[in-house]
């Protein structure tokens, strides 16, 4: 069985959005949509290639037409099994406000075992509202309370100088089908 998200208002207004795992093909376009942000800290080229082999399983990104227009990277801590570590997320500035990033989040959680309970984190620069408010919308959606606290203070990114990063938690929660809004559909083969 795979689970399927519903379509979006991304998928409405730009056509057939696809959420899928990353290739590694995907990371040039990734370090590109991380460059084009302003608000997202740039990693290496190569960064973003281990981040397409070795955390597929864990991240996504959207394309249309062949063009990939967003991307979340994420990964489980390994001596945290029940956390979801959301690393970063973009969507290119021409589908920003389509659901475009809920829709990567909601595939990405589709994707992780239903009967575990999960905490998902992030942190996130008080400057980020974007990021605030794509993560009060996911807990929102799936009946979660969110909170915040103390992630990475500006002293630990010293000598360069860097905006302070809140950590925010949303959950426990038991990922299921009804939580998400998505329909199980059979996979033929």
């Amino acid at each position: 069985m795979e689970l399927v998200p519903p379509a979006t208002n991304a998928q409405l207004r730009h056509g057939a959005a696809v959420v899928r795992r990353p290739l590694l093909t995907d990371a040039a376009a990734i370090h590109g949509l991380v460059e084009d942000s302003e608000t997202l800290d740039m990693n290496s080229r190569y960064l973003y290639l281990l981040l397409c082999r070795d955390f597929a399983l864990t991240s996504r990104v959207a394309e249309i037409n062949g063009e990939v227009i967003g991307f979340v990277t994420a990964y489980i801590p390994p001596d945290q099994p029940n956390v979801l570590f959301i690393w970063q997320i973009a969507v290119a500035p021409s589908h920003r406000g389509c659901g475009v990033a809920m829709r990567m989040l909601t595939d990405l959680l589709a994707g992780l075992p239903e009967s575990q309970s999960f905490t998902i984190e992030a942190t996130i620069t008080p400057s980020n509202i974007a990021s605030q408010n794509v993560f009060k919308s996911l807990a929102r959606r799936l009946g979660c309370e969110i909170r915040s606290g103390d992630g990475f203070n500006e002293a630990l990114f010293a000598p360069e100088a860097h905006e302070a990063e809140r950590m925010f938690y949303i959950g426990p929660l038991v990922i299921g089908p009804d939580k998400l809004g998505v329909q199980k559909k059979e996979v033929k083969p």
